[in-house]
C-alpha cells in the first residue's frame, strides 16, 4: 500500500513542478528574495493525494483533484482570487461587454452561503426584491452549502425563461424569504441621464463596461445641447455599481478632471503591478487610436460644472476609484453612506485550454495616496435616506465584513486590518412581517429618492439634512479615515 501512495506522490510532485515551471515561477518572484520549495508541505500534499487516489470510496481523477486543489489554493487567498474554468471565463469576457444571462446579482461566497453584494439594477433579481446582504441558502431544491462560487453561479444562469427559485435569509426577516426569478439575457445599461429639474442634470452609472465612458460622453454632450447656458449642477450616481473595467473609470474620472492629472495607483510586488493612470487617453482608450478620443469634443463647462457624487455601501471598486479621484482633487462633493471598500485589483492569468485564474495582484490607491482596501471612500457628507433607517449600514455588506479579506496596508502595527468605519447610530433594529423585508429598492432618480433631493438642496446652496453624528462616521478626530 505504502509503495502505491509513493507512487502517487511522485506523479503529483512532477505535477507540480510541471506547473511551476510552466508558470516561471522563480522568474516572477523577487529575484532577492526566492524561498526554496516547500518540501514538507509538497511532501503532505503528495501524501494526501495518493490516499485520495487509493482509499476514496469511489475513484477519483487526476484531473479532479489538481483542479480542486487549484481551486482551494486561490479561494484561501482572498475573496476576488479564483479559479476560472472554460465556462467562467467566457461568461468574464461576455459580462464586461454589458449582455449576458442570468438573474442579475453580485455574488461572493461566505461561510459557504452565497452572500449578495448587490442587485443590478432593471434585472430579475433587482425587480423580485433581491436585496444586498441576502444569503442564499437554497437554489430551487439544493443547497448551497458545499457548492463551489462557480457551481452556484451556473445553477443561477440557465436557458431565458426558466425559473429558479432562491431561498434567503434576510436579516430581522422572521424566516427564511423564498423568490421566484425568471432568468433573462441581462443587457445592463451602463449610463442613464436625465434633467431632473431645470438646471440640474442626473447621469447614473449602474456598472463600468467597456463603453461606459463613451456613453458618459454622449450623455453629457445631449445634456449640454439642451441648454447648455441653463446647467447649474450635475449628479453623478455611483450607488450600487459594483465596478467593472479599469480603463472605464479612468475614462469617467477624466471626463471632469483636468487633462493628465492623476486618477488612481496601484502597488504590488512585481513591476507590473505599479501602475499611474492619469486623465490621459493612453489610460481610458482600451486598444484603440489615441486620435479617436473620445472625450476631445466635451463641453469646456464639464470640467467646472459643480458637482455631487453619491455612493453607498454597494459602490466598489471602479466605483470607489472614481469617487476617490474626484474627492481627492476636490472636484466634487461625495454624499452618501461609506463604500464598499474594495481597493484590490485583479489580473487574470490565462493557463491555456480557454482557462484562467483571477489573481489579486496590487491594491488601488487615491491621488492623494489612501488606500481604497477595506476602508472605501467616506462620504463628506454623510446622507441616508431615513427609510432605510440605518439598512445601508445594517443590511448592506461591505469589504471588511468578507472571511479573508485583503489588509488595507496602510496602518501601523502588527495588525494591518482597518477598524470598521464608525457608523451613525441605529435605530433598535425590528422584527418586520415578510411584506416589508421583501419591498422593492427604491427607484435611484425618482422623485422619492431622498439622497438625490439632499445633492440637489446642496448644489442649489440650501440646507442639506445629514444624518446623525456624521463625525462619529469619519472617525474620532472627526478626519476622513
Amino acid at each position: 500500500m505504502r509503495s502505491r501512495i509513493e507512487k502517487f506522490g511522485l506523479i503529483a510532485v512532477g505535477l507540480i513542478a510541471g506547473v511551476l515551471v510552466s508558470l516561471n515561477f522563480p522568474a516572477s518572484a523577487d529575484k532577492e528574495n526566492v524561498s526554496p520549495l516547500p518540501i514538507e508541505e509538497l511532501r503532505a500534499f503528495t501524501e494526501v493525494f495518493g490516499r485520495i487516489k487509493s482509499d476514496y470510496v469511489e475513484p477519483v481523477s487526476d484531473k479532479k483533484l489538481i483542479t480542486e486543489a487549484i481551486h482551494g489554493m486561490l479561494n484561501g487567498l482572498d475573496p476576488h482570487s479564483a479559479y476560472l474554468d472554460a465556462d467562467s471565463f467566457k461568461e468574464l469576457q461576455v459580462g464586461t461587454q454589458g449582455e449576458f444571462g442570468g438573474l442579475g446579482i453580485e455574488v461572493s461566497m461566505e461561510d459557504g452561503l452565497i452572500k449578495v453584494i448587490s442587485p443590478i439594477e432593471d434585472t430579475p433579481a433587482f425587480h423580485a426584491g433581491i436585496q444586498s446582504g441576502d444569503l442564499i441558502i437554497k437554489l430551487d431544491d439544493t443547497l448551497v452549502k458545499g457548492l463551489t462560487l462557480n457551481d452556484a453561479v451556473k445553477r443561477m444562469r440557465g436557458k431565458m425563461g426558466s425559473q429558479i427559485i432562491l431561498t434567503v435569509i434576510r436579516k430581522n426577516a422572521p424566516k427564511p424569504l423564498t423568490f421566484t426569478l425568471t432568468r433573462a439575457v441581462i443587457k445592463v445599461q451602463s449610463v442613464k441621464s436625465k434633467v431632473v429639474e431645470p438646471g440640474y442634470a442626473f447621469i447614473r452609472i449602474t456598472q463600468f463596461q467597456e463603453h461606459t465612458g463613451e456613453n458618459l460622453a454622449t450623455a453629457l454632450n445631449n445634456i449640454f445641447k439642451q441648454d447648455p447656458t441653463n446647467i447649474k449642477g450635475l449628479v453623478l450616481d455611483l450607488r450600487n455599481d459594483p465596478g467593472g473595467l479599469l480603463n472605464s473609470a479612468v475614462g469617467v474620472s477624466a471626463a471632469f478632471l483636468p487633462k493628465d492629472a492623476l486618477v488612481v495607483y496601484t502597488e504590488g510586488r512585481t513591476e507590473e503591478t505599479q501602475m499611474k493612470l492619469t486623465a490621459s487617453p493612453e489610460n481610458y482608450i482600451r486598444g484603440r487610436d489615441n486620435r479617436l478620443d473620445y472625450l476631445i469634443d466635451l463641453a469646456a463647462a464639464v470640467k467646472s460644472i459643480p458637482m455631487v457624487v453619491l455612493v453607498n455601501s454597494g459602490s466598489a471598486s471602479a466605483s470607489e476609484i472614481v469617487a476617490g479621484a474626484l474627492q481627492d482633487h476636490k472636484r466634487a462633493l461625495i454624499m452618501g453612506t461609506p463604500t464598499f471598500g474594495k481597493g484590490s485589483v485583479q489580473t487574470i492569468l490565462p493557463l491555456g485550454n480557454n482557462t484562467a485564474i483571477k489573481l489579486t495582484t496590487s491594491r488601488y490607491f487615491t491621488p492623494k495616496g489612501r488606500s481604497i482596501q477595506a476602508t472605501g471612500i467616506v462620504p463628506d457628507m454623510l446622507v441616508e435616506d431615513p427609510a432605510n433607517s440605518g439598512r445601508d449600514n445594517a443590511m448592506h455588506i461591505r469589504e471588511i465584513d468578507l472571511d479573508r479579506h485583503l489588509k488595507n496596508g496602510q496602518q501601523s502595527g502588527n495588525d494591518t486590518s482597518p477598524e470598521k468605519p464608525k457608523a451613525p447610530p441605529k435605530a433598535t433594529p425590528k422584527v418586520e412581517g415578510e411584506e416589508d423585508t421583501k419591498r422593492t429598492p427604491i427607484e435611484f432618480g425618482s422623485k422619492d429618492d431622498y439622497q438625490l433631493t439632499q445633492a440637489l438642496n446642496f448644489l442649489k446652496g440650501l440646507p442639506v439634512i445629514q444624518s446623525t453624528d456624521a463625525v462619529a462616521a469619519k472617525g474620532e478626530d472627526g478626519k476622513k479615515n
